[in-house]
């Protein structure tokens, strides 16, 4: 019997990306995840809700349990796990994909916001940082606290586990990213992305931060985002730029910005396993989402998006993408041709 012919693989093109579905909410959505099964894709809400859709059936099921905005979601790698942190200034364990999502379990993780929450690679360990300017390490099974990091001046915005190494990287308000050892907990080395921060005089205020970070899938480069040239601090007005860095060198490598200056910060960023680097941005211009080549310094492809855009996240397929906004619709995108 002969064997049945191969499926070819499905090419991706950027520039072919095209809306392929919608799930809408009563409140303004502000972060995204998809799950690592690829069922489910998680957003959250300024209602304090995270809403689960199944992308199959387009099934809303609400997890409650935060007391305010929830702005830091982390899926585990290889089970139905989530972790969600608030301005409440906890953290909360559920079973994503059971019928009715409940709280597993809550810890009182930092004084003020927590900003961003992330599972190790192997799924062991999980780390989180905030507004006390620490970056915390927990023990995903039961919550315990393993590890504590001190160091930043600032509010710690995001951070992001190395994928080979013992390693968490954190990225603060002024730019300044920091390697840390998790078993010792000291810093090993500082990086420089410090034009995704700016004194604004005149207003007397910071501005900018690591609003998003991601590590590409070989381990040597770090994408860090934000917001750059900012000439209004009250309004936030300034423009979308990612710094990479190269992790071997620890030397910035390529600053990838907006060719029309699209007005507002770079809200979220992924490398993509073909080779190219993914951007969202929100603000005055809307919402966008660009598309990269490392050797370039602006996207080879935008596409403006309905609506302002306050996240983004790549399915485990790498080909659809998911998109929160303001207008309270979580939209779904897919970077292949349309069906003929």
């Amino acid at each position: 019997m002969n064997p049945a012919p191969a499926t070819p693989p499905i090419a991706i093109d950027p520039k072919l990306t095209h809306a392929i579905g919608e799930f809408k909410h009563t409140s303004p959505l502000l972060n995204c995840r998809f799950d690592a099964t690829g069922q489910f894709v998680f957003a959250t809400a300024q209602d304090n809700t995270i809403q689960r859709w199944h992308l199959a059936s387009g099934k809303a099921v609400p997890l409650v349990g935060h007391d305010s905005w929830v702005r830091a979601l982390a899926v585990h790698p290889s089970s139905t796990a989530l972790v969600s942190g608030g301005y409440d200034g906890r953290l909360i364990w559920w079973e994503a994909a059971a019928e009715a999502p409940q709280p597993l379990r809550t810890v009182e993780a930092h004084q003020g916001w927590v900003r961003a929450v992330a599972f190790s690679p192997d799924g062991q360990l999980l780390a989180t940082c905030g507004n006390d300017c620490l970056v915390k390490v927990w023990n995903a099974a039961d919550g315990r606290q393993v590890q504590e990091m001190f160091g930043h001046a600032n509010h710690v915005y995001n951070l992001t586990f190395d994928r080979e190494r013992p390693i968490i990287i954190s990225g603060d308000l002024k730019g300044v990213v920091r390697e840390w050892d998790i078993a010792t907990g000291e810093q090993l080395r500082q990086f420089d992305a410090a034009a995704l921060w700016k004194y604004d005089a005149g207003f007397g205020a910071d501005i900018g931060g690591v609003r998003a970070i991601a590590m590409a899938g070989d381990g040597k480069l770090l994408a860090c985002a934000g917001i750059t040239d900012v000439s209004n601090a009250f309004a936030g007005i300034g423009n979308p730029l990612v710094v990479v860095i190269d992790l071997e060198t620890g030397q910035k490598r390529q600053q990838l910005a907006s060719a029309a200056k699209l007005k507002g910060p770079a809200t979220g960023v992924r490398f993509h396993r073909d080779g190219f680097v993914i951007g969202s941005c929100g603000g005055l211009d809307g919402g966008h989402l660009l598309f990269w080549k490392l050797e370039e310094p602006n996207e080879f492809f935008g596409l403006k998006l309905p609506d302002t855009c306050r996240d983004f996240d790549l399915h485990p397929d790498g080909l659809r993408l998911a998109t929160p906004h303001n207008d309270s619709i979580l939209r779904l995108w897919q970077m292949t041709a349309k069906p003929a």
